[in-house]
């Protein structure tokens, strides 16, 4: 896994539909629940004629620090959920989590950081799983 200015990323060796079936699962592991599913390559096609590889971004929630950096920062709510993609990209499937530590940074406020670390963590250990072979 790498870290991008505002990413977490990776390669996974999995297909597509079961790279996304994976982060899923690991999601609800670290207590994240999907509120948002957008299929980026249907969107395109739909609106636009334009057929491409699949792309779908998972819009992530942690509740309890959803809630922590709302009461502290109510602006911050233009920021979440926390986004991860999951896309095939010149024949690889990649998964990517937002970084909300350096996204939240902008904002500059303690509450924030904590949060933006916690939550990172979390984001980071699912991509970690969901590229990790497979035990047999």
């Amino acid at each position: 896994m790498r870290e991008t200015a505002v990413a977490y990323e990776a390669s996974s060796p999995l297909p597509f539909a079961e790279t996304l079936a994976r982060c899923r699962e690991e999601l609800a592991k670290e207590q994240l629940g999907v509120l948002s599913e957008i299929d980026i390559q249907a969107k395109l096609a739909e609106k636009l004629g334009i057929e491409g590889e699949p792309y779908v971004i998972l819009g992530a929630c942690h509740p309890p620090s959803a809630h922590r950096a709302l009461e502290a920062v109510p602006e911050v709510g233009v920021l979440l959920p926390c986004n991860m993609t999951v896309s095939v990209e010149q024949g690889r499937t990649m998964v990517r989590a937002m970084r909300p530590d350096a996204v939240m940074g902008i904002l500059d406020h303690p509450a924030l950081a904590e949060v933006g670390k916690d939550v990172g963590a979390r984001l980071a250990r699912v991509i970690e799983a969901v590229v990790k072979p497979l035990a047999p």
